[in-house]
């Protein structure tokens, strides 16, 4: 046993000084957080403010296009504002207006409405407040155009503007702005249903869709509203028809009486472990990775004749698991350490000024319910037991492989139709917490190779005891029969070089006492 303790300390020790585990380590918080930010702060500031023209030959539809914009835009400079109020200490001119927090109204919230009515049209200029960019602009059209109005004439005239030969006068958003679109409607649009009367929109960037959609919905809707009044049916008793949704309340017959109702942590509850099981995923093959290059190099190198001189095959074997495991658990419950450590941040000093008014939103709150949801269940204690007994699988399986294999090309070679086995988990984790105690994932939880992975998707499902039990001792004898059949193996092929065995001969090698 003490040789096994020092074969581990020195696989633990030769893995621990290197940059690249403390670089896993310490990156681990970073991606958490800059994946959370980074679709915010692209959304905000990724994409510069597109500018484009609109051409309206009949008159009727351009001023409502324009309304539309105007309302979009108004509603996300009232949404900073309100979040700019937020501020500790507030702002002072808006400081009048604000209702402080209180037990159900967890921050505090802006009279707006009051607050324009004083400062007028121009509420949102405010010391320290910058509106947020604007996603579209509107701009003049750039030259004059042809007096008889003809379509392709005017397309022929912007064609160069919208391929970016030219740039356009500077505006609020740009020094030097470049048209995106031009929005061409043609003079019998929405009288006649052919192409050539359709909405014309020209433009280089395919892909970003945004302001052709904005205008077909609200030209859409302009559309039907004119063939309403046709028909001589009022508009207004069609939108409040349309405005009606079925309301509905979700509850849960598990929870208690009188808290029934499903809310942001219970769905949290039902999703939280497929993180988890994707988490296991990495954390078991990056370590197992480890254990399988270690393995290759010190037999390519010699090394490994000179500590089977000093150790048996089996301590050895058994001291490289230890090693590895300790490797894997350091990395692996930093990262769990650090989501808990930024949750606990977060709901401390963040959580209340994500929320509005006594609704809190659903992002805010997300820190809070997943910190209620690993002290209500057992998804830490299970993540921990299931890596363990995952691991112990996995890197026998990987370590016995590169015992076979004098080289990482033969070990590559060997690996991929495992991998492919290996990577099922991954493709049945969506499906898991749709049904998690249906039968697939009933007939893979006792399949010992996947059992980790699955166990740890229903785990918050409230699986039958029968089978948690079931297949926690399948797993564990699964575990004692890999070690004792890869424990031979080992011993047989460590000290072997040259080209990897075939299967027929490893299999013989199992039979063989």
């Amino acid at each position: 046993m003490r040789y096994i303790w020092r074969i581990g300390w020195r696989e633990f020790f030769e893995n621990a000084r290197t940059k690249g585990f403390w670089l896993g380590i310490l990156l681990f918080p970073v991606i958490i957080l800059v994946s959370g930010a980074l679709p915010v702060l692209l959304a905000k500031k990724g994409v510069s403010t597109r500018h484009y023209v609109m051409i309206d030959q009949t008159g009727e539809y351009a001023p409502k296009v324009r309304a539309e914009m105007l309302r979009l835009r108004t509603a996300e400079i009232d949404g900073a504002l309100r979040s700019f109020a937020r501020r500790i200490p507030a702002p002072e001119p808006l400081a009048p207006f604000i209702t402080p927090g209180s037990s159900n109204r967890p921050a505090p919230s802006l009279d707006l409405e009051g607050w324009k009515r004083q400062a007028g049209s121009n509420y949102w200029t405010l010391a320290g407040f910058s509106p947020p960019r604007a996603a579209w602009l509107e701009v003049p059209v750039p030259v004059e155009l042809p007096a008889s109005n003809d379509v392709p004439a005017i397309e022929a005239i912007l064609r160069p503007w919208l391929r970016g030969e030219h740039v356009l006068p500077s505006s609020e958003a740009s020094s030097s702005p470049k048209l995106f679109a031009a929005v061409i409607i043609p003079r019998d649009y929405g009288r006649v249903t052919n192409e050539t009367a359709a909405l014309r929109y020209w433009t280089e960037n395919t892909a970003d869709t945004g302001l052709r959609d904005s205008i077909q919905r609200l030209l859409g809707d302009e559309l039907r509203r004119r063939e309403y009044q046709s028909l001589g049916v009022d508009p207004a008793i069609i939108a409040r028809v349309e405005s009606r949704r079925a309301p509905i309340t979700d509850l849960n017959p598990r929870k208690a009486e009188g808290e029934e109702k499903v809310g942001m942590a219970d769905r949290l509850r039902q999703w939280a472990p497929s993180f988890f099981v994707y988490l296991l995923w990495i954390s078991i093959f990056a370590v197992s990775q480890m254990l399988l290059n270690s393995v290759i190099e010190e037999k390519s190198n010699r090394i490994i004749e000179v500590l089977l001189s000093s150790v048996t095959p089996g301590e050895l074997m058994l001291g490289k698991l230890l090693g590895i495991a300790m490797t894997g658990g350091v990395m692996l419950f930093s990262w769990l350490g650090s989501v808990i450590a930024m949750a606990l941040v977060q709901t401390k000093f963040f959580a209340a000024p994500a929320m509005v008014g006594a609704t809190a939103n659903a992002a805010a709150s997300l820190p809070a319910d997943l910190l209620s949801l690993f002290q209500s269940t057992w998804l830490l204690p299970a993540f921990g037991l299931y890596f363990i007994l995952g691991y112990i699988a996995y890197a026998t399986i990987f370590l016995t492989v590169g015992s076979l294999c004098s080289t990482i090309k033969d070990a590559q070679n060997l690996m991929g139709p495992l991998m492919l086995v290996l990577m099922v988990p991954l493709f049945l984790m969506p499906f898991i917490p749709r049904d998690p105690n249906g039968p697939i994932a009933t007939v893979f939880s006792w399949i010992p190779l996947y059992t980790p992975f699955i166990m740890m998707n229903r785990i918050t499902a409230s699986p039958p005891l029968f089978e948690v039990i079931g297949t926690g001792m399948v797993l564990i004898a699964f575990d004692v029969l890999i070690l004792w059949g890869c424990g031979k193996i080992f011993r047989l092929a460590i000290l072997r070089t040259g080209q990897p065995p075939r299967i027929v001969e490893v299999f013989r090698w199992l039979w063989n006492r």
